[in-house]
């Protein structure tokens, strides 16, 4: 089939949604499809539309459904619209009525949707290929962190619970580029206060992936995720998590998951800092804890998920209900 793939995320950008929709595009095509990713859809044939972001791409939608209203349109929701714009945003919430099918990145994701929004809402987890085996440094004790520096993220939190520590072989690497004004100035300070961290900005994804299989475990400190790419990138390389309690993250990791912290709390994350770096048992079981969901992020099932999900609406597929 013919699909347009529609993100807010410019083209070339490192953001989560374009990478996303990076990612859909090549599964896709390996699929057969022929795919498009556009930030604005106006015009053209497609068969099928998948957008990305209840509220920014609405225009596209709206425009897509008024000149193909036989055509299946697809919405994958973000973190923002799961948790935040469809409670608070008309056109947002009124977006999810438009789609003939939703997406979600994990099962808790399903919790905050109305039993109707439910019945057409596919949970389809992302994938990762592993790269190589973790392989934690032995002189420092290294934390990272991934994500652009932005509010959602809380970007410093692990740095402030650094700041409870006292180990100088503790070490805290954040990854990603700044996307709110004065985050970056933010960032420099601190690395001016605090030497045992370093920020290094936007990294090329293999060299991201480096970090994070090279660290004793990733730090995901955000007060709203729908389903951080990351985690599955940590899951998938057997790297412990240490994330903040948020059903963005439970979603992912399991109810059950050991390495949970209250969000925005800097001393109950210095807590699970300080276990991490001096107890290897609790480490290990954090490894093993993430390695057991590892089952739920290969390239095959997210490639199945998507078959399953489009081949209702091949021009081949008997007609739907």
């Amino acid at each position: 089939m013919r699909i347009v793939i529609v993100t807010p995320a410019a083209a070339g950008s490192r953001q989560g949604n374009r990478r996303t929709a990076s990612r859909w595009a090549r599964l896709l095509r390996s699929q057969g499809h022929r795919v498009d990713v556009a930030t604005v859809w106006t015009h053209g044939d497609q068969d099928v539309m998948i957008a990305l972001h209840a509220r920014k791409s609405r225009p596209s939608l709206l425009a897509y459904k008024s000149a193909h209203p036989d055509h299946p349109l697809i919405l994958a929701l973000t973190g923002t619209d799961i948790y935040r714009d469809i409670r608070i945003d008309a056109n947002a919430a009124a977006s999810l009525a438009v789609a003939d099918r939703l997406v979600v990145l994990q099962q808790a994701a399903l919790e905050e949707l109305s039993a109707a929004q439910r019945a057409k809402t596919r949970v389809i987890h992302q994938s990762e290929p592993c790269g190589g085996p973790w392989q934690p440094p032995r002189r420092w004790v290294l934390f990272c962190m991934h994500g652009h520096l932005r509010q959602e993220k809380n970007p410093f939190l692990a740095v402030a619970a650094l700041r409870h520590l006292d180990e100088a072989r503790l070490r805290l690497v954040l990854a990603g580029g700044e996307m709110e004004p004065g985050y970056g100035a933010q960032a420099q300070r601190l690395m001016e206060r605090e030497t045992r961290f370093r920020w290094v900005g936007n990294l090329p994804h293999g060299r991201a992936m480096q970090l994070l299989r090279h660290s004793h475990a990733l730090i995901v400190g955000s007060g709203l995720e729908g389903g951080a790419h990351v985690v599955t990138e940590a899951v998938v390389h057997g790297v412990p998590v240490i994330a903040s309690d948020i059903p963005g993250n439970r979603g992912l990791l399991g109810d059950d998951y050991p390495g949970y912290f209250p969000a925005g709390d800097e001393l109950a994350l210095a807590a699970l800092m300080r276990r991490a770096a001096s107890d290897a048992g609790f480490l290990l079981g954090l490894a093993a804890a993430a390695a057991a969901r590892q089952a739920l992020f290969s390239v095959a099932g997210e490639s199945a998920a998507w078959r399953a999900l489009l081949d209702p609406f091949s021009p081949h597929a008997p007609a739907l209900p």
